[in-house]
């Protein structure tokens, strides 16, 4: 059997008879709504539930020391007080409902860090799909490097055009046992859990991805990679920092089996229905439109659309979209250096256009989405794609809070 990083785990659930209450979207979204965050508040007050145990990005500032203390102190006094039920080893299926797809079928389980590198230039079994931003990496670490317990967000792609994994677990999933069934808070859908006991079957089948044959037909060459991040590369690079640190205190026998070196997520297939590729658009104010849009025309930045002074013109480039991407964000970057600016990172037309309009001296830049059966191929011939080139859905779509794993 193929070892793929992949791991079973003995996973913490909540001790609640309101699990509503418990689970919570992941930190950083809804970033530039403060408000989501205290309607959440107010409708979970007094429960047990995983917002006391995370810090959304929306309140993150350069000194967050006195809330992460707080948030510690929380995790310690959850397990002080049994409010985690510890099941066997194994792992959960899971299966989402959201207001915008019938289903996601995802697989609960850890990854080994020792097969994850998100560096450009690395070949792992793991990959990230985008630029990690390693500024972006401290801040998440202060929480994590003191923290008994973890709660993930993460999101891993896997290639299994065959759909012979998750798909034939969901199809078997009345034989396991349901650990959760329930509506999720703040219009996130529902989703329910069963437990999956039998890791050898699982581990086998993941092992079968990593097929000479299979891969040198998928990938025009035998690349032993098996996973991609798809949400949450930088919370998976904070616990690749943390294990780093962690494992120069240790022996060869210790670092084996060390909780730190191991992250939970959710195993997702790309092929499931429930994934999709939203494309992310960049808004960017402060600026002289036609200035930056006479430079901009001077990019080969592939196919994108402009929205500015309330109309979009289609502008034509002979790159792909991952070049075009990284060409249109470097004369970004490049123009706001020389005169000035701001950029920000948009979901949905509608917001990019109400955002546009609102904004005095602002263009929006509209790319296409992302075909998602070309992310395991590109990444395996030209490594991560640029930051921000597709978000898996819309943001109450992301992973919720919900399961939990002992790291120290």
């Amino acid at each position: 059997m193929k070892f793929t990083g992949i791991c079973a785990a003995e996973i913490l659930l909540p001790n609640t008879d309101d699990m509503t209450a418990w689970a919570c979207v992941a930190c950083d979204q809804f970033t530039g709504e403060p408000e989501y965050w205290h309607e959440l508040d107010k409708q979970t007050k007094g429960k047990t539930r995983a917002l006391d145990l995370i810090l959304p990005e929306a309140f993150l500032s350069e000194d967050n020391s006195a809330l992460i203390n707080k948030i510690n102190a929380n995790i310690t006094a959850y397990l002080e007080q049994g409010k985690f039920n510890k099941l066997d080893e194994g792992f959960i299926l899971t299966v989402r409902q959201t207001p915008y797809v019938e289903r996601r079928i995802g697989l609960i389980a850890t990854v080994d860090l020792e097969q994850y590198d998100y560096k450009a230039s690395a070949k792992p079994l793991i990959r990230a799909t985008e630029g990690t931003v390693e500024e972006r990496i401290p801040p998440r670490l202060k929480i994590r490097k003191d923290a008994e317990v973890e709660l993930p967000h993460v999101m891993i792609l896997f290639d299994d055009e065959k759909r012979e994994i998750t798909e034939k677990l969901y199809e078997n999933r009345n034989s396991y046992k349901k650990v959760y069934d329930f509506d999720l808070n703040m219009n996130g859908g529902h989703v329910e859990g069963y437990f999956i006991p039998n890791s050898a079957e699982v581990l086998s089948a993941f092992g079968k991805l990593l097929d000479s044959e299979r891969l040198i037909k998928k990938y025009g060459k035998e690349d032993n990679f098996v996973f991609a991040v798809g949400d949450g590369n930088h919370s998976l690079a904070t616990a690749k920092a943390h294990w780093n640190v962690v494992k120069e205190n240790l022996t060869s026998e210790q670092k084996l089996s060390h909780p730190a070196r191991f992250a939970l997520a959710e195993f997702v297939n790309i092929y499931d229905e429930g994934i999709y590729f939203e494309p992310i658009f960049r808004f960017v104010k402060g600026v002289n439109v036609d200035k930056f849009l006479s430079g901009l025309k001077e990019v080969d930045c592939g196919d994108i659309g402009i929205y500015a002074l309330q109309k979009t013109t289609a502008q034509k480039g002979n790159n792909s979209l991952p070049e075009g991407i990284k060409a249109t964000d470097e004369y970004i970057k490049k123009y706001i250096s020389e005169f000035g600016g701001e950029v920000d990172y948009i979901h949905g037309e509608s917001n990019l256009f109400k955002l546009v309009d609102g904004a005095k001296n602002a263009v929006g830049i509209l790319f296409n989405k992302l075909d998602k059966s070309e992310l395991f191929r590109y990444v395996s011939s030209k490594g991560a794609f640029p930051r921000k080139t597709f978000s898996m859905g819309e943001g109450i779509e992301k992973r919720y809070y919900l399961e939990a794993r002992k790291i120290k």
